[in-house]
């Protein structure tokens, strides 16, 4: 990931730094990743994260189709 300081402004370059990572979901992450995370409590995030992307999939599909 890169960012371009321009005019010596690091401000703005944090603050691009910034929004690009909480787009990409590093934040999350490395949140996550600060303790351990039981085998079980994996399986039942993910799964949980599978039904909110079908969710929300299927309200963008109905969305589109005028419903």
């Amino acid at each position: 990931m890169k960012v371009f300081v321009r005019d010596n402004d690091i401000n703005a370059a944090l603050r691009v730094l910034k929004k690009k990572m909480q787009r990409e979901g590093t934040f999350r992450e490395m949140k996550r990743r600060r303790a351990y995370e039981k085998p079980s409590e994996r399986r039942a995030r993910e799964a949980a994260e599978a039904v909110r992307r079908h969710r929300k999939a299927l309200r963008k599909r109905m969305e589109r189709e005028g419903y």
